[in-house]
């Protein structure tokens, strides 16, 4: 496409909706086309699971619904509006600067996924304005699809359960909790219309919201008091066309009277926190990063080990197939280099409903399409409509809720991913986060990000290891957290999240004082409810709110820990300790 074609493509895009459907899809379809009227100015691409050996009457069927042309796919064909496209049987579609292009079905590898082919391909082509539509059919295609519209602020519908004739595909993707509309299938074209025809939604320029600090305030502490999250630094580009999508999605005016729609209604508060949050990935996501890893990264790190422990914390895991990932690719390394060593993995997210699915390790179907063949059978059962991963590989990996910001980070790290998430933020975050990834890592541990994100002002702490997996290594200098960087240095603290509560023995007055400023500076700026306890159980400092969790008795004063806490931790806690201790 020549330059002068390439601008007018892209200053006409339009809406594009990809239609999704299997088994029992035909009757849906039919009854979306019935009340879609046919000057909308949209374009519609249907992709079917279709039979190789079958001859598709819908073109003829379809036709007798809608006045929109109905045209079978031809390779190279353009978009254009008010058409519906048909995919063609035993080929796959995908969209490439408004022209739809076919390839050959390749079922080598495993099950054929054409609604995720096409809809990932539509989100990478026309951005915010892809709407992906999942009807009736089994299985899970179209779920890894609908990922890859709302990551880039597209819209998503789903067919209700209720009537849909084979409820497996709708069912995979409202699980994934991104579908802003389900209806059934007749309900959706007045639904559709309703969101392109919003003023939002037809603006060309962004950052429509009017730039009223009173009002953005007032939804940051709205979401701080409900979610514990203050968006306050994140990217305001970001932040607004979010919500401008939950304007348009409930048919609201403007700011103003969304602000008030979210003091009536907490359920959009945790929606429009979810929107902001989208975490979207998927099992060896980028392949040549784990490539570089597998054949030359981790033999550096393996060298570096001190002990018989590699650390690896992910951050921002979602879902977590990117610490799974890691983790099967390290229990392989593990094998194929003859030395045991125990790997502890630390997944991490401020979501806790992605933690919670992250922690069962359950996948739908569609997965296979990520992982090689030799991983899937060795590390996966396959249960009735989804694939579980193996308890040894779950052991490896531990999931818990932590805030990027707030919480203190995990130290002695060899690796550390945190891909796609320094650039939603601004830069007095990214610089903060980074400052504790490089307390967080051992010298030479390695530092990985997004492919578009880069350590910045941190770069004398870093050295770049590669520039295309964006990895990093760290020089080991030591720069203070939460407070003014000075000449001292900071401790090294064994692990984390025992390293606080641990003895430490210091013979120098000096180090007792950096101890204690370092104490006084996160307990004001990134520690939560913190208690440090000494070999005896002995609680020595206390900080934060304290009063969900202990409970003086009357009497001689103690400072045991479990004579103090509430009864139902006394147990939970006197075990992790004691495994600390043995850890």
């Amino acid at each position: 496409m020549v330059q002068s074609e390439l601008l007018e493509y892209k200053q006409g895009q339009h809406y594009v909706v990809g239609i999704g459907a299997s088994a029992g899809g035909l009757e849906a379809i039919e009854a979306f086309f019935k009340q879609m009227p046919s000057d909308s100015g949209l374009s519609f691409v249907v992709i079917q699971h279709l039979s190789p050996h079958y001859k598709s009457l819908m073109v003829e069927l379809l036709s007798k619904h809608t006045r929109m042309p109905v045209m079978r796919i031809d390779d190279g064909m353009n978009i254009e509006r008010n058409v519906v496209y048909l995919i063609p049987p035993s080929k796959n579609v995908t969209v490439f600067h408004n022209k739809l292009l076919l390839t050959e079905q390749d079922h080598t590898s495993g099950i054929n996924l054409p609604i995720d082919i096409f809809l990932r391909s539509l989100a990478e082509d026309v951005g915010e304005r892809a709407i992906g539509i999942i009807l009736s059919g089994t299985g899970s295609d179209g779920t890894r699809g609908i990922r890859a519209i709302k990551e880039i602020g597209g819209m998503v519908m789903v067919q209700d359960e209720e009537s849909a004739k084979f409820d497996g595909m709708p069912k995979n993707a409202y699980a994934t909790g991104l579908a802003d509309f389900i209806l059934p299938p007749e309900k959706m074209p007045a639904q559709l219309l309703a969101f392109v025809k919003h003023p939002y939604a037809t603006l060309q320029e962004k950052n429509s919201v009017p730039d009223d600090d009173t009002e953005m305030n007032r939804i940051f502490s709205m979401l701080r008091e409900k979610c514990k999250i203050d968006f306050t630094y994140y990217k305001p580009n970001t932040v607004v066309r979010r919500i401008e999508r939950r304007i348009t999605i409930n048919q609201l005016q403007d700011l103003s009277e969304y602000l008030k729609f979210l003091q009536t209604n907490p359920h959009e508060i945790m929606v429009l926190y979810q929107e902001l949050l989208i975490g979207v990935t998927n099992f060896f996501r980028d392949e040549f990063v784990f490539e570089e890893l597998k054949e030359k990264r981790f033999k550096q790190i393996e060298k570096m080990l001190q002990g018989d422990e590699l650390r690896v914390w992910v951050t921002a895991c979602s879902t977590g197939e990117e610490a799974y990932s890691l983790a099967m690719l390290l229990s392989e390394f593990r094998e194929a280099c003859g030395r045991y060593f125990r790997i502890k993995i630390f997944a991490t997210d401020v979501d806790l409903t992605a933690i919670e699915k992250a922690s069962n390790g359950k996948y739908p179907e569609s997965v296979i399409a990520d992982i090689p063949s030799h991983l899937l059978s060795k590390y996966f059962l396959r249960k009735e409509d989804y694939f579980q991963v193996n308890q040894k590989i779950r052991e490896m990996v531990v999931f818990a809720q932590h805030n990027l910001i707030k919480d203190p980070p995990f130290t002695n790290i060899h690796f550390l991913s945190c891909r796609n998430v320094l650039i939603y933020l601004q830069p007095v975050l990214q610089k903060k986060i980074l400052e504790l990834f490089n307390f967080s890592l051992v010298k030479e541990g390695l530092l990985l990000l997004g492919t578009s994100e880069t350590v910045g002002d941190m770069a004398e702490y870093f050295d770049v290891v590669s520039p295309k997996s964006k990895l990093y290594m760290s020089k080991g200098k030591q720069k203070m957290v939460g407070f003014a960087s000075t000449s001292t240095t900071l401790l090294n603290y064994p692990t984390y999240p025992t390293s606080l509560s641990r003895p430490i023995n210091n013979i120098h007055a000096q180090e007792d004082r950096v101890l204690d400023r370092f104490i006084k500076a996160v307990a004001d700026d990134i520690l939560p409810f913190t208690l440090i306890v000494n070999e005896n159980m002995e609680v020595s400092h206390i900080f934060g709110d304290a009063k969900d969790y202990l409970t003086y008795p009357s009497g001689k004063l103690v400072t045991n820990l479990t004579k103090i806490v509430k009864k139902e931790l006394s147990i939970p806690i006197a075990t992790g300790m004691q495994k600390s201790a043995q850890g």
